[in-house]
């Protein structure tokens, strides 16, 4: 399988080989929704927590005796039926997460790659850089990729450059390949790739 190569111009210089293991799987939206969902769930912050009975402070000793008081049975002033007492199932924060195995998430990131080759959404380019660091060359270089508002830029290597001049643009990102995952490339319009970084993605598979 191959693709056409570009310039930062948008001018085809060349072609690129593609595994078909990579970019030629055929998708399967029950597994993506559960490859998603997983790292959705990881990209939570759990900041909401509530005290058990154990962790509410005070309670320890017992409100009455036990018998012929003609009350309930009461053991400790914390409990959760008592008002100031412990929360019940409440939320707590630390929630276990939720893991994916590295192969099922590679197998994710292909069919997602698929999915979006087949669709157009993806570039490959030989080289994306920016030297002056300004937002106007970057928008420019975007506009002539075609690349619509929402668009990653999978670099091979990091670029400050690139990044300060693009983190201006809305819905631009800079990642590298360890960094994409199948809710990053779903999630955008456009996916660029440099010729290295397709090589460095690809090495995650051999």
């Amino acid at each position: 399988m191959e693709a056409p190569l570009l310039n930062f111009k948008g001018e085809e210089v060349g072609k690129v080989s593609l595994r078909d293991d990579v970019f030629g799987c055929k998708p399967r939206p029950a597994f993506l929704h559960e490859a998603v969902t997983a790292i959705l769930a990881n990209r939570r912050t759990w900041s909401a927590h509530t005290k058990t009975r154990d962790e509410v402070s005070g309670g320890g000793k017992k409100p009455w005796k036990q018998k012929h008081t003609g009350r309930a049975r009461a053991g400790s002033s914390r409990s959760p039926l008592w008002r100031h007492g412990g929360v019940t199932f409440g939320p707590r924060a630390g929630k276990v997460r939720a893991e994916l195995p590295r192969q099922k998430s590679r197998l994710a990131l292909a069919q997602a790659l698929s999915a979006r080759l087949k669709e157009g959404r993806v570039t490959f380019v030989d080289s994306l850089a920016c030297e002056d660091g300004r937002t106007k060359t970057a928008a420019g270089m975007l506009k002539s990729l075609g690349c619509p508002d929402k668009t990653i830029l999978v670099l091979d290597r990091p670029d400050e450059m690139l990044k300060r001049a693009c983190r201006n643009i809305p819905g631009v990102a800079v990642v590298l390949p360890g960094d994409l995952n199948a809710y990053a490339a779903l999630n955008c319009r456009k996916l660029v790739m440099t010729k290295a970084a397709l090589e460095a993605l690809l090495g995650r598979w051999n």
